[in-house]
């Protein structure tokens, strides 16, 4: 528009004083506007798609599509990332709630067109499966019975959901991966799982058992359902298998009782030291051992991560394993039967430059590669191993 008010503003100049009469002066200014209105491109004419920046666009998990799948029936999915922000479960320091928020906004660099990993040799994205961000389940924050039902039925409306592969030949069930919110979110999940799969069995990743019985102060049936508690009640209610699994436990107990208690419960437990004696490759050796062909599901509550590298979360304790240790051990257990998976614990207002929630969103990408794949990948080699022996 400047070019034709320019061009304009010449012209007039030009006829004031009197030279060039026998130009039109209608004509020329339509063929400024003319000439200026030609460079006046639409964006996508210009500059193509309206992509998102890393720090940009709606806030989806790694800028998946997004979809409101829990009152949408027709929107199918092999894999689905739902988040339960819940965190009334809690024993110490609440803020869970947020933590699907926290683990989206880590998240922002990853995307689907920049999935592929050393690590896995692989993109998850490109592997033929369909991936979509579900949104939150709208859990109430005022009664915990409400909202642990509200769990419930969330999960298990996606799990009927038929997978892009499914046919009546050949069903196959959407796994979910989800983000808390606090541990309790487990306890409607293994519910929802067990109607599917039948008994679950667990591996997880925590500094704490989360097997005990109840906590000091116990006055209602409703109290006992905690963070801390939850697997014990899964027991009871006869969701687990007997073969289920820790890793990285490091929190104080009362004493060998509660050892005796979480055995009782269908756990064997490999400590945070376990790393330092046994070495990771045991660790994956006994974790693939205790479970077998089980149907397993994976939970990973953030604090199993030492709280210098991942600071933000509600029950922190010192003397966890590294980010890298634990992802490491994760792709040893490619292979195995998972139906679902988490990452739970995650407290964003505990954390500092989002280092915890872009942990978080990492591991959740790994879970993803660990869902498709169906060995442990061939660790990667560079080229440079071999440059360095010439040199």
């Amino acid at each position: 528009m400047w070019v034709a008010v320019i061009l304009l503003a010449s012209v007039l100049c030009v006829y004031s004083h009197g030279e060039h009469a026998d130009v039109d002066l209608r004509d020329f200014v339509a063929q400024a506007l003319l000439s200026d209105h030609a460079k006046d491109l639409t964006w996508l004419e210009k500059y193509g798609p309206q992509i998102d920046q890393p720090f940009s666009g709606p806030l989806s998990f790694s800028h998946l599509p997004y979809a409101r799948c829990l009152e949408d029936d027709n929107i199918d999915f092999d894999i689905a990332i739902l988040g339960m922000p819940f965190d009334t479960g809690v024993t110490y320091r609440s803020g869970a709630r947020f933590g699907p928020y926290a683990i989206r906004s880590g998240s922002r660099r990853q995307r689907e067109s920049r999935g592929y990993t050393m690590a896995w040799g692989s993109n998850p994205y490109e592997q033929g499966a369909k991936i979509l961000d579900c949104g939150d389940v709208p859990v109430t924050p005022f009664d915990n019975a409400l909202a642990v039902d509200q769990m419930e039925v969330a999960y298990s409306t996606l799990l009927k959901r038929p997978t892009t592969s499914s046919s009546e030949v050949a069903p196959t069930i959407p796994r979910i991966v989800s983000l808390g919110g606090d541990h309790t979110i487990v306890l409607p999940i293994l519910r929802a799982l067990h109607k599917v799969h039948g008994p679950i069995s667990v591996i997880h990743f925590d500094a704490h058992l989360d097997t005990w019985a109840a906590y000091p102060g116990q006055a209602s049936e409703q109290s006992r359902v905690t963070h801390g508690t939850f697997f014990y009640l899964a027991q009871e209610e006869g969701l687990m298998g007997n073969n289920s699994i820790h890793g990285g436990i490091r929190c104080k107990l009362q004493g060998i009782e509660d050892l005796q208690n979480d055995e009782e419960v269908g756990f064997y437990v490999i400590s945070t030291d376990d790393i330092d004696d046994l070495g990771i490759p045991e660790i994956i050796k006994r974790v693939r051992q205790r479970i077998g062909n089980s149907p397993v599901y994976l939970s990973i509550d953030i604090d199993v991560i030492d709280p210098g590298l991942a600071p933000a979360t509600g029950t922190p304790e010192a003397g966890g394993w590294t980010t890298r240790e634990l992802k490491r051990i994760i792709r040893g257990l490619a292979g195995l039967n998972f139906v679902g998976a988490d990452l739970v614990e995650v407290s964003p207002s505990y954390d500092h430059a989002e280092i915890t929630g872009i942990a978080a969103a990492d591991l959740v990408h790994d879970f993803l590669s660990l869902f498709l794949a169906t060995e442990p990948p061939t660790p990667y080699h560079s080229h440079h191993s071999r440059i360095a022996d010439e040199l």
